[in-house]
């Protein structure tokens, strides 16, 4: 019986270490993936982060992992998120001065980030005890955007109009024209799942921090001075986006009164699922 249990044990250990010396054989280089979701934005037109101000759009990313081991990899992205918001889907019970000012945005992002990841479990795909792993992800990356509004139908961009006085160098000379280029920083938490070898699945959700508050083109306070009436004595294009509360009833617009929170920027958020397919290699185990 001694010896059943010695040989049991003899055979059980090295059947170990050759599956392991199989495994180490194996070698996860990385990935090239895509994913699609949704994409939404937080600012001076959004009330916090509450759920029900949720109001998703489209967001897609191809991307390229590299892993050092099985649990830390690098990831270069490039992410596109349309995002928008409007004042008008703020309840006055909420905030009245805001469903009043009612104020609107869209933009297209355009984002390159690199990020460093780390899986909380081993992922080796091809092994079905190691194909699953919670992971997240920290990083710093550039976007493009260049916010927008509609008047009575036309589509105009707002950096160019200087909505807060940017453009006006007599009455506002310390203002500039803010860049459509900004940092970001994604903090990021996803699961991924290796259906097999060569794919896997996966879902995520980023969160990015930002450098600047004019996603949404609102920040600083109002400068109805700074747009002088068209020659014939109407109102300019850029006037009357500077300040959309005439909307409603009474301009609220005077100059000087706070338009927007330029103490808080601006940040948004993807969620995301997508597919990878896995680059591997093979090395001879170790004896």
């Amino acid at each position: 019986m001694f010896k059943k249990v010695i040989t049991f044990c003899v055979l059980s250990i090295f059947s170990f270490q050759v599956k392991a010396q199989v495994m180490d054989a194996f070698v996860h280089e990385g990935e090239f993936g895509i994913g699609v979701g949704a994409g939404h934005y937080f600012g001076d037109l959004t009330a916090g982060m509450k759920l029900i101000d949720i109001k998703p759009k489209l967001s897609a990313t191809i991307f390229f992992r590299k892993q050092f081991n099985n649990y830390i990899g690098i990831k270069i992205a490039g992410t596109f998120a349309f995002l928008g918001y409007a004042d008008k889907y703020t309840s006055y019970k909420d905030n009245l001065v805001k469903k009043n000012r009612n104020l609107s945005f869209n933009t297209n992002i355009w984002e390159l980030s690199i990020n460093g990841e780390f899986n909380f479990f081993r992922f080796q795909p091809g092994f079905s005890e190691y194909r699953f792993t919670p992971y997240v992800s920290l990083g710093i990356g550039a976007f493009a955007y260049d916010p927008y509004a509609y008047l009575y139908g036309a589509k105009h961009y707002l950096r160019p109009l200087g909505t807060e006085g940017q453009q006006d160098k007599v009455n506002y000379p310390n203002l500039k024209p803010y860049s459509n280029m900004a940092m970001c920083f994604p903090i990021g938490f996803g699961l991924k799942y290796s259906l097999s070898e060569k794919i896997n699945i996966y879902g995520e959700m980023v969160y990015r921090l930002t450098n600047t508050d004019y996603i949404d083109d609102v920040s600083g306070n109002y400068a109805p001075d700074a747009f002088p009436p068209n020659p014939n004595g109407t109102p300019s294009v850029a006037y009357l986006l500077q300040d959309r509360s005439y909307e409603y009833g009474l301009p609220i617009g005077i100059k000087g009164r706070q338009r927007g929170n330029s103490k808080q920027a601006d940040s948004y958020i993807t969620t995301q699922i997508g597919i990878s397919i896995n680059i591997g290699s093979y090395r001879c185990p170790k004896y």
